[in-house]
């Protein structure tokens, strides 16, 4: 290579990024002025809302839109919210709150429309652009508008998402490092083929072979078995679990053995049971899918009081069939007919993994990039996940640990209580936002994250800790964070079973 070489990429890098947003105008300090080709703006009471369009490769066009408080009340970051699921909607009531804050914030429709995977049905292009181009060309323009807006770059980038966009959120950090400085990861679908198994596999478990027309547990049995985990574990709360004695939901869900044996119907049992076919469904669904070569688990399975929310993923919107089943269709085989009563969990998730994995899982433990980029990464997931196990954050978490110190960059927060993303009876409501920025900005790394119940008219508060420490009642007062100190515990296998590695 010669040494004008790297300069003349540089140039081809200028010119691809002014084609992305549409103009190569080193400033322009009104709205009006950020039009260009695939840019749209509006603008109303001091707010400039960009609309953009990127293609970036052939097959591919991706949505976003960025929104740009006044200039004097900028607070000079930028945040770029996540998705949810398959769907191509804006967050715009978090945009909006981010917005309030003097944010420019940012979000993209990751390349298509609608909410179900068949979005890519003739369009590879849109797989790639959902498993990670969409968030990185948004961010890569979203910035240099941002700059051409204000006259100066954000001084502080941050990406914030849950669920997909947890997902989001650690591909960020895995793939394009030095996006964003600072990143919040919740309840992250980051294994995505293995979680789509992971709800084929609910849907098998709670069928006879073949027939689709009846599901042998209802949202009936799911309650019952719920009420049954809480019942056969719950005496640990308040110790070793952590928490209260008292708390209505699992403070260490992963170290509950509960087994829907002892809802058994038996002669004369009067009070809700189950069947015995009912009771193996359930014992089937506890365990996770399972490689029929080897006898290992290959999903992660779901932990014990989140039971009444696995309706929602037991099959396609009520209709006879798994959910996603267009992610098998369209995305893992091409194949209209495919069949899920003939996917084999050993095999044919095999090819599924070779061939989708590298472009939407966003599971690769090397974050050394992002270490040393100065980032700084604050993960959660709620205990009581209905949709993602719990297992998939702990598991990952270990896996970087493994590799390097985490303490000082990267931090997991376990919810107990709290459902997908949000809601159950737990404390699951926290600043998230803030904690990154006081962790990025101030470098202040978050200790404990201040939680309230899901009720906003509750005024009580409680601490998360950073895996693997939990909430002790050390005295006073119940209702205060105070309360609570972040503590080892002894004499619970949480640590033992939060380890088990996927096949």
């Amino acid at each position: 290579m010669s040494c004008a070489d790297p300069f003349r990429l540089a140039g081809i890098a200028t010119a691809i990024a002014a084609l992305l947003v549409g103009s190569v105008d080193a400033t322009a300090r009104s709205c009006a002025a950020l039009v260009g080709r695939g840019t749209t703006v509006t603008e109303a009471d001091g707010i400039c809302r960009v609309s953009g369009v990127l293609r970036p490769v052939a097959g591919s066009r991706i949505g976003y839109q960025l929104w740009l408080p006044p200039h004097t009340t900028w607070s000079g970051r930028m945040v770029m919210l996540g998705n949810g699921g398959y769907s191509s909607r804006l967050p715009l009531t978090a945009m909006t709150e981010q917005l309030a804050r003097g944010a420019a914030v940012v979000a993209t429709d990751t390349g298509h429309d609608g909410d179900d995977p068949n979005f890519a049905l003739g369009r590879p292009q849109a797989i790639v652009d959902w498993g990670w181009r969409a968030v990185h060309v948004s961010a890569v323009a979203a910035r240099r508008v941002t700059t051409r807006y204000y006259g100066r770059a954000p001084r502080y980038r941050y990406f914030n998402g849950c669920s997909t966009g947890g997902h989001q959120a650690l591909m960020e950090a895995q793939r394009f490092p030095s996006d964003f400085d600072g990143i919040v990861a919740g309840a992250p679908g980051a294994a995505r083929v293995r979680l789509n198994a992971a709800f084929l596999w609910q849907y098998r478990a709670n069928h006879a072979a073949g027939d689709d027309a009846r599901a042998i547990l209802g949202q009936r049995e799911l309650a019952l078995l719920q009420q049954g985990a809480l019942a056969a574990c719950r005496t640990n709360n308040g110790s070793a679990a952590g928490g209260l004695a008292g708390d209505a939901w699992l403070n260490d869900p992963a170290a509950c053995r509960f087994d829907p044996g002892v809802l058994a119907c038996e002669p004369g049992r009067v009070e809700p049971c189950l069947s015995a076919e009912q009771v193996a469904a359930a014992r089937r669904m506890y365990r996770g899918a399972v490689d029929p070569r080897s006898g290992a688990r290959v999903t992660n399975p779901w932990l014990p009081g989140s039971e009444a929310g696995w309706a929602a993923y037991l099959s396609d919107g009520g209709r006879p069939q798994p959910a996603r089943t267009s992610f098998w269709r369209v995305w893992a085989f091409a194949n209209p007919a495919w069949s899920w009563w003939r996917f084999d969990f050993g095999r044919d998730l095999d090819h599924v993994l070779h061939t989708l994995s590298s472009v939407i899982d966003a599971v690769d433990p090397n974050l050394e990039r992002f270490r040393a980029s100065g980032g700084k990464l604050l993960h959660y997931h709620g205990l009581a996940d209905p949709v993602v196990s719990p297992l998939d954050s702990t598991q990952y978490h270990a896996a970087v640990a493994a590799r390097m110190p985490t303490t000082d960059w990267y931090r997991l927060f376990l919810a107990p209580g709290m459902g997908h993303c949000g809601g159950g009876p737990g404390f699951t409501r926290f600043d998230s936002q803030q904690a990154i920025e006081a962790w990025v900005e101030q470098g202040r790394p978050p200790d404990r994250l201040i939680a309230r119940p899901t009720d906003p008219s509750a005024d009580a508060t409680r601490p998360l800790c950073p895996h693997p420490v939990r909430a002790v009642h050390i005295g006073g007062d119940p209702e205060h964070a105070d309360s609570f100190a972040c503590r080892r515990t002894t004499g619970t296998t949480q640590n033992k079973r939060i380890r088990e590695k996927t096949a």
